[in-house]
């Protein structure tokens, strides 16, 4: 097979606002098992957002939007249920940046011949395909960002704004979260931002640069700056996709807000919507009422979903929207904010 026969069938992605999932949700609430627990997740939510005093942050991590969920978020993002992103880099960058330039995810096979697949450069995830020269082109945009930018170090939500104010000067289709965000004044926080496309294009960057001043990213002031949109709010909530780095990136605001000497409680509303496993200790898989433990959850609104993401988060995400309680709510501008501080 040639490689136009292997990508020939697009991704299509989720849209919660053409279904209302309300009914099977009040329906799941009254059954057992992971049913039931979406059902209570859907309800914290919708009361997060009807929280006046909740800065809500949603945590992603995962191959989410190269299997369809791109809009999901997105939508969350314009109908302002979300005011702040920590991502792992492949779903911002990768995935949702990469499909602003106007490249594809394709339906593929887990069954493929992996060799026959690496020698037409197309990279499987699971059983979706991705073209990489057309990654290739996204690692080169990142590079070309990088290098219209003063050299000095940049947090990633910064560096994120710039890929925003990129695409929105530059794109044409309005599907991205990361545009959706710079017009939202959303930040979005990608704590290991160089394990990703956007790391081939700042080595790239960095490379040619050689001994000249060169942009660099600073994990610490992404830190600092996701604490700072913590205790700007007096509750926050957390609905956690996957697990891993966004998720405790997330959760640990509350003790650097102890050592900053701030006034921060713990996160009021907790939801984590995941697949792991918590008996071997791994950090996507432990769970919120653990989380308690080390003062960063809170115990009264929290809701473990032993789910898989692309089947529970467009119910859960289509129930909220249907609620309309996001019509009521008044966006946060956490961006605004940050750069104030900054």
């Amino acid at each position: 097979m040639e490689k136009q026969e292997f990508l020939k069938t697009e991704i299509k992605h989720i849209d919660i606002t053409g279904f209302d999932a309300t009914p099977i949700i009040n329906a799941y609430g009254d059954t057992a098992f992971q049913a039931r627990t979406l059902a209570t997740a859907a309800k914290i939510y919708d009361r997060m957002i009807n929280d006046p005093d909740c800065t809500i942050i949603l945590c992603l991590a995962g191959s989410l939007f190269s299997a369809g969920l791109k809009l999901v978020v997105r939508d969350l993002v314009r109908y302002n249920m979300v005011d702040a992103i920590v991502s792992t880099g492949a779903i911002i960058v990768d995935q949702d940046f990469f499909e602003a330039l106007g490249f594809k995810h394709y339906r593929g096979t887990q069954f493929g011949d992996d060799e026959v697949l690496r020698e037409r450069m197309i990279d499987r995830i699971y059983d979706t395909y991705i073209d990489e020269e057309d990654l290739r082109v996204c690692d080169l945009t990142i590079g070309k960002i990088a290098d219209a930018l003063p050299p000095r170090p940049y947090s990633s939500q910064e560096f994120i704004w710039e890929m925003g104010k990129y695409l929105e000067e530059n794109g044409n289709n309005d599907d991205s979260v990361v545009l959706e965000c710079y017009r939202k004044q959303v930040p979005i926080f990608v704590p290991a931002f160089s394990d990703c496309s956007a790391g081939f294009g700042l080595i790239y960057h960095q490379a040619q640069r050689g001994d000249a001043p060169k942009v660099t990213i600073d994990s610490v002031k992404d830190f600092l700056d996701l604490t700072r949109v913590k205790t700007s709010t007096k509750e926050s909530g957390l609905l956690m996709i996957g697990g891993g780095v966004p998720k405790n990136f997330a959760q640990d605001t509350t003790v650097a807000a102890e050592i900053l000497e701030s006034e921060a409680t713990m996160h009021k509303y907790a939801i984590q919507i995941t697949v792991a496993d918590e008996r071997d200790g791994g950090l996507s898989g432990s769970t919120l009422k653990e989380a308690h433990s080390w003062g960063k959850v809170d115990s009264e609104f929290e809701q473990m979903v032993y789910a898989e993401a692309t089947l529970a988060l467009p119910l859960l995400a289509s129930y909220v929207y249907h609620q309309g309680s996001w019509k009521n709510r008044e966006p946060k501008k956490s961006m605004a904010l940050l750069q104030e501080k900054n």
